[in-house]
């Protein structure tokens, strides 16, 4: 998985990784400063902890603050737990499907596309994720 390099602070000439990301809600007439995005918008300013700080709006403009203290974006535990369990579930054996497998035939027979497999004389020999591999005799 390639390791995308952190989103800078949107302020010219500035190099701080952002902290919080800034929209603008012409409507209102608001300014919501939030946690980080989780991928760049082309509408909304990412800004670094200095820029936050000192933001300010136009006259007769309110700021409106969802975030409190400035925290390092980084990976939270969810991200770490999704990536072990996918690294577990990648790592785990491949059941064949035979009667006495823990994997039935009937659960086999269930899955999407089982039934136009069987029809083509196909046979499942193999598995990973969401994906098999069929043969044919």
């Amino acid at each position: 998985m390639p390791v995308t390099p952190a989103r800078r602070c949107s302020r010219t000439a500035c190099t701080r990784p952002a902290t919080c990301t800034l929209t603008y809600v012409y409507a209102d007439q608001t300014a919501v400063l939030g946690p980080l995005s989780t991928f760049a918008e082309p509408h909304a300013y990412d800004l670094c902890e200095e820029h936050a700080e000192r933001l300010s709006a136009p006259r007769g403009w309110e700021v409106v603050r969802l975030i409190r203290e400035h925290v390092p974006a980084g990976p939270s535990d969810d991200d770490l737990l999704a990536l072990a369990n996918a690294v577990r579930e990648a790592g785990r054996p491949i059941a064949s499907v035979t009667a006495g497998s823990p994997r039935s035939v009937a659960q086999a027979v269930a899955e999407p596309g089982a039934r136009e497999a069987r029809e083509a004389g196909a046979r499942e020999t193999g598995r990973r994720g969401h994906l098999r591999v069929l043969t044919t005799d």
